[in-house]
């Protein structure tokens, strides 16, 4: 045992059995010592890595022979052996075991012979009454015996003449004045009344109050008058006691992050060869489609100028060029063998060589792109509801669309892309929170023939939570990778060389929702933490 852990524990304003909890050293072990005080009762348990011992008082029960909570017989153990013996004379024996007082009606007589031997004594006097048909009534420290029959007619015989008396008991009449429940739903509870049942029919109603007793409220006040007998209105501020208190109020507190990742690299190429030549001469062109050749040539007969028309060239006819040489096409395109370049590269190399003498040149370019993204949004929604209310809370957009009806007129609807809350908190007696949960973080899509579609993230679930601590309520990963190539047949398949006639496109996109949920008991006497 470390020596700062050796000490007492004075815990008497605790207001439990225990008064002390001492911690001291015994040798080479550790030694704890509670000491209790009045009538308690102990149990212990292990849970995971605790030992546990529970030290509680006894409740007192005027209508058991033995306190505590165990079932079953729990008295001081006797031995009785005795051979056709007076029922009373064996009552005798038990009441100067234990101390306690038995009084037996004159109609408790006969003999009885038994032997027990080692049994609690309150399951010998169990088993003396059995076998002679008797009952008992215990109040404080005195018990009454008597034969079932004559204990159940005096039972009723006083039960006749306090509802005669009841019936003829003065009505008084008592204002309660309510504080946090609302006097109709109190007369409701009063009277057995249901929220939709009708104002009539008070005999098919199971009534707190007396048969002559009745209940007005005043709502302007929230009062309710009550005229009935006293007992019932010592019974009714009880039962107003317990049920007119402030509800525990829960603040409950979302956290969705998204979390992605993507990553993306692209090489692409083009590539061209181009034979250029004069009106006059004939010339050839390595390309993906015709346009920078002539395909028809024209002599003016006045001037003796020469007009050439171009061929197709991305799939349109070429203008007419009159005189000069021909060098590139009329749309300033290029002639391309392999046009795979990368849409909306970040960079890009490119690389001509013209030959004088041979009238040739050849275009190469390079384009690549690599993107790296990373990127995180938290959601945080939070709302503050009573015990067992449902309570909502939303923020988005709501977004038009036009709509045809069966009719064919137009009009405008709206859908919803929000985030939002819904929760009903329950909590329990040891301060833990069940909740009804639904969470839908909702966002805009793509938009399909002039509808937009919604893209959403939902979770809808029951969970039980210690107050103020945090649980995953789930997650949803998605990860995507590609590995694209777009080439041109046969030449794409060319070493080294074959590059210049593909493009390669490799993507990693990875995301991750994760739904986090805390609830917080808020104490009115300690506040919000």
């Amino acid at each position: 045992m470390p020596a700062e852990l050796q000490r007492r524990l004075n815990v008497i304003n605790f207001n439990t059995p225990v008064l002390y909890v001492d911690t001291i050293k015994r040798g080479k072990n550790g030694q704890i010592i509670i000491e209790p005080k009045g009538d308690w009762e102990q149990s212990a348990y292990q849970a995971d890595n605790k030992f546990i011992v529970d030290v509680r008082p006894v409740v007192q029960d005027p209508n058991k022979l033995v306190q505590g909570t165990k079932q079953g017989f729990s008295g001081e153990k006797l031995s009785l052996n005795f051979q056709n013996i007076e029922v009373r004379s064996v009552l005798q024996v038990i009441a100067d075991f234990t101390g306690m007082n038995i009084v037996a009606s004159d109609s408790v007589t006969g003999n009885i012979t038994l032997r027990l031997k080692d049994v609690p004594w309150d399951q010998a006097l169990d088993v003396i009454m059995k076998n002679r048909g008797l009952d008992m009534r215990k109040s404080g420290n005195v018990i009454s015996i008597a034969p079932a029959e004559e204990i159940a007619a005096k039972e009723k015989a006083a039960l006749e003449s306090t509802n005669a008396i009841e019936d003829l008991e003065a009505l008084h009449t008592e204002v309660f004045t309510l504080k946090y429940q609302k006097a109709e739903n109190f007369k409701k509870i009063l009277t057995g009344e249901d929220a939709g049942s009708p104002s009539g029919g008070q005999s098919n109603r199971r009534s707190i109050l007396s048969k002559r007793g009745s209940a007005v409220w005043d709502p302007r006040t929230n009062t309710i008058f009550i005229q009935d007998t006293t007992k019932k209105l010592e019974e009714i501020q009880s039962i107003l006691n317990k049920i007119d208190v402030p509800v525990k109020q829960v603040m409950i507190e979302s956290r969705l992050v998204i979390a992605d990742d993507k990553f993306s690299k692209s090489l692409g190429a083009r590539f061209g060869v181009t034979k250029t030549g004069s009106s006059s001469s004939g010339a050839t062109t390595l390309s993906g489609s015709l346009g920078n050749r002539p395909t028809a040539i024209t002599t003016n007969p006045t001037t003796g100028l020469q007009t050439l028309t171009q061929g197709t060239h991305n799939g349109s006819v070429q203008t007419a060029l009159t005189g000069g040489s021909v060098t590139t096409s009329s749309d300033g395109q290029p002639d391309l063998m392999s046009n795979l370049p990368v849409s909306n590269a970040f960079g890009s190399v490119a690389l001509s060589l013209f030959r004088i003498g041979a009238n040739t040149l050849l275009n190469l370019e390079l384009s690549a792109l690599e993107t790296d993204n990373r990127g995180k949004v938290i959601s945080s929604p939070r709302v503050t509801t009573a015990n067992q209310q449902k309570a909502s809370i939303a923020q988005g957009t709501r977004i038009p669309y036009q709509q045809t009806s069966s009719s064919g007129a137009t009009n405008i609807a709206f859908v919803d892309a929000t985030l939002s809350l819904d929760v009903t908190p329950q909590i329990t007696p040891d301060d833990k929170i069940i909740m009804d949960l639904d969470i839908k973080k909702d966002r805009v899509g793509t938009v399909l023939a002039g509808v937009p579609s919604i893209d959403t993230q939902n979770v809808k679930t029951q969970v039980l939570v210690t107050n103020g601590e945090t649980a995953v309520l789930g997650g949803i990963y998605e990860e995507t990778q590609r590995n694209d190539v777009n080439k041109v047949p046969f030449f794409g398949d060319l070493p080294i060389i074959g590059n210049a006639f593909k493009r390669r496109t490799k993507q990693e996109d990875r995301t991750e929702l994760l739904i986090f949920i805390t609830p917080r008991i808020m104490d009115e006497s300690l506040g919000l933490r």
